[in-house]
């Protein structure tokens, strides 16, 4: 029994490597087509005599949105009153611990910035500001965003006086939306010291501890949000944390119930596109790409959903739509990682003029990036290993180890070791990226390559029959030549050993 929600199969397992700590779930429920009900209209409950004061700095809530946070005003309003201003529903997203529509968080930015003019020493505002300023950041991926939500940030905290806790949390939502995860760890704890009650700290703790390998600091934070702010928000964030165990059955029936339970359309939006993401992983394309649609009908501007269905459409052979999701995708958010992987489509097709074209955008992306203070050795590492100069990567991946060690860097380490001819040292790494990673096609497929080029024929059979059972289009590229390598391998000999 999970121990916050009292259902079956939605708490953490304390050894997941032992059989008492399995859990067994219910039948997977259906998706919901609907948008669950929200709940009553303001108008139909009891109103709250305090008065609408969307700019009172009283307390502090939490804007949950695609996997980042926004501290903001904890909302003193009367229920009665006409409805809400955008930036009033960002707020009152963040109240109920929901995610906001980007045109909202938009709309909030904007109130806040006039704020700010109006009254510069205004610390509690300045924090809101770069808060949402951070959301934003993290949410497209826009290189100049960062540092625009940096210097707000700091203007809040050298007002004077005991820092804000919303700057505080900003600042380590800033920072994992940076990759640099030890940032991340030292703000949100700072944060949950000063306001050890709100869940905001947690939620970015959550996915720092995960980043920096601490799976029991991510334990801890995952417990205390699921107590402090209950609900969809919770349960998608621990949905991944299962999903980075490799306890997929755990994750999977916690995101259909986020998804079932979500009560906004971008609170539907983020459940959904981890549903998809966890069904593609499972190399069910057409329920991934049922997932990611009904993610971008809740939310158009969702980049990762955007993402998501450009891989399954790819998948299922559909290749032109497949670019053109590419081109939504990098629409929305230019992530280098998104032109690597429309360039590794093009590849595959055939059009290596203008994969490169997109292999060279990726890298003034990553630049761009880079300069605005966001970490990009791991798609950087990739692009090398893969297209570009190996030696190249082994240096950039080796130095994310060093800093974030965790089977994510082991494995891409150990795979840009493989590409520079590096196979037996790559081997090690490799293998605790399958043993400890989450249960997926891609690390097995780079075992079984490092296995095949050592002449290890069964060991590579072994690994390269994972990978394509776990999703047999798991990638445009490596797929199809993990079918070339298996055929050639042939099959194993059954017959008595040679005398």
């Amino acid at each position: 029994m999970d121990r916050e929600t009292g259902r079956p199969g939605t708490g953490l397992r304390t050894d997941p490597r032992t059989p008492s700590a399995r859990v067994s779930h219910p039948p997977r429920p259906r998706l919901p087509q609907g948008v669950p009900g929200a709940p009553p209209p303001p108008a139909a409950r009891r109103p709250r005599r305090r008065g609408l004061r969307l700019s009172a700095a009283v307390g502090v809530g939490l804007l949950l949105a695609g996997g980042g946070i926004v501290a903001v005003d904890r909302l003193g309003q009367d229920r009665a009153a006409t409805p809400l201003t955008p930036a009033g529903r960002a707020l009152a997203a963040a109240e109920a611990g929901r995610p906001a529509a980007l045109a909202d968080l938009e709309a909030l930015i904007g109130e806040r910035r006039q704020r700010v003019r109006r009254e510069p020493a205004d610390r509690g505002s300045w924090a809101v500001l770069g808060a949402a300023l951070a959301e934003r950041a993290a949410r497209s991926g826009a290189p100049g965003a960062y540092t625009e939500a940096e210097r707000a940030l700091q203007r809040s905290l050298v007002q004077g006086g005991t820092p804000d806790v919303r700057a505080l949390t900003g600042l380590a939502v800033l920072a994992a939306a940076r990759q640099d995860w030890a940032g991340a760890v030292r703000w949100g704890e700072a944060a949950r010291d000063r306001g050890p009650g709100r869940a905001a700290a947690y939620r970015v703790l959550l996915e720092a501890y995960t980043g920096t390998g601490d799976a029991k600091g991510a334990d801890r934070a995952l417990e205390r949000l699921r107590k402090v702010r209950p609900g969809p928000v919770a349960e998608v964030a621990a949905a991944w944390v299962h999903r980075e165990r490799g306890w997929r059955e755990d994750a999977e029936a916690t995101v259909y119930d986020a998804a079932a339970r979500a009560a906004t359309p971008a609170e539907r939006a983020a459940a959904l596109s981890r549903a998809g993401d966890l069904a593609w992983e499972r190399g069910e394309a057409e329920t991934a790409l049922a997932r990611y649609e009904g993610a971008l009908r809740a939310e158009p501007e969702h980049d990762g959903a955007a993402a998501g269905r450009a891989r399954a459409l790819a998948g299922l052979g559909r290749s032109e739509e497949a670019l053109a999701a590419w081109a939504r995708a990098r629409a929305a958010a230019p992530r280098p990682g998104y032109a690597v992987e429309s360039g590794e489509l093009l590849l595959a097709l055939g059009r290596s003029g203008e994969a490169a074209d997109h292999f060279a955008l990726a890298r003034h992306q990553a630049a761009a990036l880079a300069r605005d203070g966001v970490r990009q050795e791991q798609v950087l590492g990739r692009l090398e290993a893969d297209h570009g100069d190996p030696a190249e990567a082994v240096r950039l991946m080796a130095d994310e180890h060093r800093r974030h060690p965790g089977p994510a860097a082991s494995g891409a380490l150990g795979w840009a070791l493989h590409k520079a001819g590096r196979s037996a040292e790559a081997l090690p790494r490799l293998r605790a990226a399958v043993k400890d990673g989450p249960n997926t096609a891609q690390p097995a497929y780079h075992l079984g390559m490092a296995h095949l080029v050592l002449g290890e024929r069964g060991a590579a059979r072994r690994q390269l029959t994972r990978a394509l059972r776990l999703a047999p289009e798991f990638s445009p590229l490596h797929a199809e030549r993990a079918r070339r390598e298996l055929a050639a391998l042939g099959e194993p000999a059954w017959g008595p050993p040679p005398a």
